[in-house]
């Protein structure tokens, strides 16, 4: 069965330049976090021998996230410049190395991926999505599955389960209860995740938590009704898009010779 084997290059990219040391080449010019991409690159290239593949980064500039919610990310500091240095290099060596690239305006790397993901699994390629961020656990099916490889997890349906207490397709209901401190996305206060996957197994799901938010008690369940009217907002801020209109499709994504 064909594989596509999508990485989310954003996410690596910061993992990347936390981790490794302060490399620098001849010219004093910062490298660090090239050095750790590609490596991992490599390594994915080499674990998968995918039929299909992109290295998926975020765009410079606001998403429809952000005409949402002015808030959205707004906590992050600005990259750092040893950082930004980096960026036209990598993507010039992961094209140098054959990975087709994509950095779309106007959403995020995770919509992109989630996009390429539903259209693969529509038409029953097996689809390995690489990354460190735990909101995209909301993709994995039948077909799709995660793998970190700054831990060497493998997340299936099961493995979330497992991991977060809810199956994937209550993952966007558990992410608007515990929040995204990453993007800025408020969650309920004081509901951790031991609380919001218990709420979810006793409810089912965000809709039905809501109708029952008069019978939880205690602090938490206060907590709870103030933060009723942010929810819908909350999940729909963490709801990775999977219906956009590409430029690019699954079909085009063929690796290609270094």
């Amino acid at each position: 069965m064909p594989t596509l084997l999508l990485v989310d290059g954003s996410s690596y990219l910061y993992r990347a330049f936390h981790a490794m040391p302060d490399l620098r080449n001849k010219a004093g010019e910062p490298t660090g976090a090239v050095y750790g991409v590609i490596n991992m690159l490599r390594r994915l290239g080499s674990d998968f021998k995918a039929d299909y593949a992109a290295c998926v980064f975020d765009a410079k500039g606001k998403t429809f996230r952000d005409d949402w919610y002015p808030d959205y990310k707004a906590q992050r500091p600005p990259m750092p410049d040893d950082l930004v240095r980096q960026i036209e290099p990598l993507h010039a060596c992961i094209r140098a190395l054959g990975w087709p690239l994509l950095c779309i305006e106007g959403v995020e790397a995770d919509d992109v991926i989630g996009t390429l993901a539903r259209e693969a699994a529509g038409q029953g390629i097996e689809c390995v999505v690489s990354t460190g961020d735990k909101d995209l656990a909301q993709l994995v099916n039948a077909h799709v599955r995660l793998v970190n490889t700054m831990s060497n997890e493998v997340l299936d349906e099961a493995g979330v389960l497992a991991k977060f207490g809810v199956p994937p397709e209550r993952i966007v209901d558990y992410f608007a209860l515990v929040g995204d401190s990453v993007d800025n996305v408020p969650g309920v206060d004081k509901v951790g995740p031991k609380t919001a996957a218990k709420w979810l197994q006793q409810y089912g799901s965000l809709d039905e938590i809501v109708a029952h938010a008069g019978d939880i008690g205690g602090k938490v369940g206060e907590n709870l009704r103030r933060h009723l009217e942010f929810l819908p907002l909350g999940r729909k801020l963490v709801t990775v898009a999977c219906d956009l209109d590409l430029p690019v499709k699954v079909a085009d994504l063929a690796p290609q010779p270094p």
